[in-house]
């Protein structure tokens, strides 16, 4: 039996988000439009897969075990469009990339001058954003390639991958200031004293554990604001070192410094061509 994939694609996205309403405004449908093709894909099935007695839909028992189901067969079709990608050839005009300052410039560098070399006509855009509004620039469309630090849960709508090289991040505070010249700094003594923290744009309610804090969504900025005192921040080892100008401390404080993963992440219901994937492939091969 052939399933529709928009009646895949709308179990998924009503699993995800919750409600045939938020499933909708997803996908840019009507909410009927949504209920109908769940509805087609249960008849197809001969299996309920909502209760709809609730508020919102739950997943019945039977739901619950098609879902690994729609999924493979989802991610098999989003593989089959990658290859389809590569044995065409089509080389996009324009590649937008939006890159992490987690991660070190070093490790990009060589791979953007062989792309200039394999790539010469392509209209170029490099990007700096963190942690969700990397997923939201690649989700709208505004860039399709990203490298982001790893997160807890990544939307449907985007396929992520692990990059082999990671990135150390600290505790910094300047040089001039009471605590760089303990031997160790508690958590809690951090708390008395400003925090320079990082909040993006698509998130900035997200918490940091108290105390006085001032924000960016960006860590070059917090970079900046530490060196003028302000505060102490968790900052990227090579961001320190690199335009740190001398001024920041490391902190010795328990569980830091931590290697952080990072992934390399694209739109799977709007692949990049032929550069972007070759910009994918060396990412994902580049090691340490």
């Amino acid at each position: 039996m052939h399933y529709s994939p928009e009646s895949l694609e709308a179990f998924l996205q009503a699993v995800e988000t919750g409600s045939f309403s938020a499933a909708a405004r997803k996908l840019k449908k009507s909410q009927s439009t949504v209920s109908a093709a769940i509805a087609n894909l249960e008849a197809d099935l001969g299996v309920t897969l909502f209760d709809r007695q609730s508020r919102q839909p739950v997943l019945t028992p039977q739901g619950q075990r098609v879902l690994p189901y729609v999924q493979s067969i989802v991610a098999a079709s989003e593989r089959l469009d990658e290859v389809s990608v590569r044995l065409a050839g089509n080389i996009e005009p324009r590649l937008s990339f939006v890159l992490s300052d987690v991660w070190q410039t070093t490790h990009h560098e060589s791979i953007l001058n062989r792309f200039a070399e394999r790539f010469p006509d392509i209209e170029f855009e490099c990007l700096i954003a963190e942690d969700e509004d990397v997923i939201d620039l690649i989700q709208s469309g505004r860039a399709h390639v990203g490298v982001l630090r790893v997160q807890e849960r990544y939307p449907m709508d985007v396929t992520v991958a692990r990059l082999q090289v990671g990135a150390q991040m600290s505790i910094y505070i300047h040089k001039q200031h009471e605590f760089a010249s303990l031997q160790s700094v508690e958590l809690d003594q951090l708390h008395t004293v400003r925090q320079l923290c990082l909040k993006t744009y698509k998130d900035p309610t997200r918490n940091t554990g108290g105390g006085t804090m001032w924000s960016s969504p960006s860590l070059l900025m917090l970079l900046e604001m530490a060196e003028q005192g302000f505060g102490w921040g968790i900052l990227p080892r090579w961001l320190v070192e690199q335009f740190g100008h001398g001024r920041l401390q490391e902190l010795k404080v328990a569980g830091w410094p931590q290697l952080i993963d990072v992934d390399v992440m694209w739109s799977n219901k709007v692949p990049p061509g032929a550069a972007g994937r070759w910009m994918i492939d060396q990412l994902r091969a580049q090691q340490a």
